[in-house]
């Protein structure tokens, strides 16, 4: 999923939120920004974004983008949701477990 910030804090704090909260397995918070050209109320507008790129399974898509609302700053935040075609399965099944309700949370890496 892609989601759009106007700062790197507000980013990092979504990112720390979703994560903590098992909404989204992993979320890769660009720190440089991104340049954004897009019509608003009838203007072309362009603005300097930093983007994440979260990832999640589709079960938990819906708690997701309640959080992403709630802890977001726009009026109406980029919420684009992209299928996962494939992947190895051992990523797979660590994002898939990283999400599940109940999980104990350890140090390990993926």
């Amino acid at each position: 999923m892609l989601v759009t910030c106007g700062t790197l804090n507000e980013g990092r704090r979504i990112a720390r939120a979703v994560v903590a909260n098992r909404i989204a397995a992993c979320v890769n918070v660009f720190v440089s920004p991104v340049e954004s050209f897009y019509t608003w109320k009838g203007k072309l507008e362009k603005t300097r974004e930093f983007l994440l790129v979260i990832k999640t399974t589709e079960k938990r898509l819906v708690a997701l983008e309640k959080e992403v609302l709630r802890l977001h700053s726009y009026e109406v935040p980029e919420f684009i949701v992209l299928p996962i075609i494939a992947g190895s399965r051992g990523y797979l099944s660590w994002l898939y477990e990283s999400v599940a309700k109940g999980r104990i949370v350890s140090k390990s890496k993926r």
